[in-house]
């Protein structure tokens, strides 16, 4: 098959050498070609996915503890929580740049070291310190994730999947550790300002966990022009459209409802802790939903049915919200969490699209940037909605229209008439 012939998305999800999409990469892909830099590779991927939430999974179980430390007030409290949407939106617009000039590998590097030194400055006791270093190490993480799927491309084009699932399931690990662990950990410190910041020290690991990878990439990057791709006419192609608008309403039904379901069980007659073991169980299930979907969506044309599973799932989910009493809440807990376990999904999407690292980082760019922009609304608006009606049934019906419309997306983005490598517009 000539690598330019379009080809659906959903004929193109089998992770072996044989497939069409293994084809098209083979000019781009860099597979490392010996076990000890296979190794490196996969221990950079494991360190770096256990830092891409752990930072913020850590403050959101310590935000209590530290507006009383440090006595700042309401209007904070509320911006806190929304720097890491608003830093993936805009930090993650300089991602094409800076892999442009630096290349992917240099530019992950440069994240991992904006993380670190974040995390590290939050360690100071003051509410500037707070911002500054989370707008910081967001910002890092920003970046990070943009690049992962244009790095995991150009080094695993024919094992997207199973590196994809590894990166998405440290990366789920590391968020669940991280807010298991930091009460106790800051406890043990002493201070919530310093039980934050030790999970810098999980960033400068990552930090010389990766640096291996960027001197062999060094050493073999050959000095010519790389070409620049515009991202902006994405949006009036199929494919980047299709992509965006997954990714947007994924992201707007994930931070809904894990902003929201435990407190929407709290408000409705359970204890605080009956929820927080609910919410508990909607990420342990999240996890192994994100691995089993991606075993699915790894065999050929089965991309489609697993995207179908979990879109649904949610649906199931919202459902059981209005319907069943709060008694069985263990009910849209689990749907929720195989809900969740579309995120790999679309990052393989990601990696399998465009026609060179340059487009599949657009790609990602593009879809990333507006999606974390627009899923902003989704804690908001049901926030919102409540405020307005004082029930949970308007707000449930939004996140229910949202999912609807993940079905109808995910449908024709697995279509024939969506080929995968329509993509953006290569600038010299």
């Amino acid at each position: 098959m000539n690598p330019t012939t379009p080809t659906p998305p959903g004929a193109q999800t089998a992770p072996s050498t044989h497939a069409p999409l293994a084809q098209a990469g083979a000019a781009t892909a860099a597979v490392p070609k010996s076990r000890w830099v296979a190794v490196v590779g996969i221990i950079a991927v494991v360190l770096i996915g256990l830092n891409l939430r752990a930072g913020i999974t850590s403050a959101a179980a310590l935000y209590h503890e530290l507006q009383t430390v440090l006595g700042y007030g309401a209007l904070v409290a509320s911006f806190l929580p929304t720097i890491p949407l608003l830093c993936f939106a805009f930090a993650g617009l300089a991602t094409p740049a800076l892999v442009r000039r630096f290349g992917v590998e240099k530019a992950i590097l440069f994240a991992l070291f904006l993380l670190a030194a974040g995390l590290l400055v939050r360690a100071v006791p003051t509410t500037g310190a707070l911002l500054a270093g989370t707008v910081l190490a967001m910002s890092g993480l920003a970046v990070c994730n943009v690049a992962m799927p244009a790095f995991i491309r150009e080094h695993y084009a024919a094992k997207t999947s199973l590196m994809t699932g590894l990166y998405t399931f440290t990366m789920s690990g590391g968020a669940t550790i991280a807010a298991s662990v930091s009460v106790p950990l800051a406890q043990q410190l002493g201070s919530p300002s310093l039980g934050l910041a030790a999970w810098g020290i999980l960033g400068v690991g990552a930090m010389l966990g990766f640096l291996p990878v960027v001197l062999r990439a060094h050493r073999k990057s050959a000095k010519t022009d790389k070409p620049r791709v515009s991202m902006w006419p994405l949006l009036r192609t199929r494919l980047g459209f299709l992509i965006t608008a997954i990714f947007t309403l994924q992201a707007f039904l994930a931070y809904g409802v894990m902003s929201w379901f435990a407190y929407i069980l709290t408000a409705t007659g359970l204890s605080a802790s009956e929820s927080g073991i609910q919410f508990g169980i909607m990420q342990v299930v999240s996890v192994a939903a994100g691995m089993i979907l991606l075993a699915i969506a790894s065999r050929t044309g089965m991309m489609r049915p697993a995207l179908f599973a979990a879109s649904g799932a949610t649906i199931a989910g919202v459902v059981a919200m209005l319907a069943l009493p709060t008694s069985l809440a263990v009910v849209p807990a689990v749907l929720f969490g195989l809900g969740l376990g579309i995120f790999p999904l679309i990052l393989v999407i990601i990696s399998r699209s465009g026609r060179s690292t340059a487009e599949t980082t657009a790609l990602s760019t593009i879809a990333q940037s507006l999606g974390y922009l627009l899923a902003a609304l989704g804690p908001f608006g049901v926030g919102l909605l409540h405020s307005a009606t004082g029930d949970w049934t308007l707000p449930l019906l939004m996140l229910l229209v949202a999912a609807v419309a993940l079905l109808m997306v995910a449908f024709l983005l697995t279509s024939q008439r969506t080929p995968r490598t329509t993509g953006p517009r290569t600038v010299a």
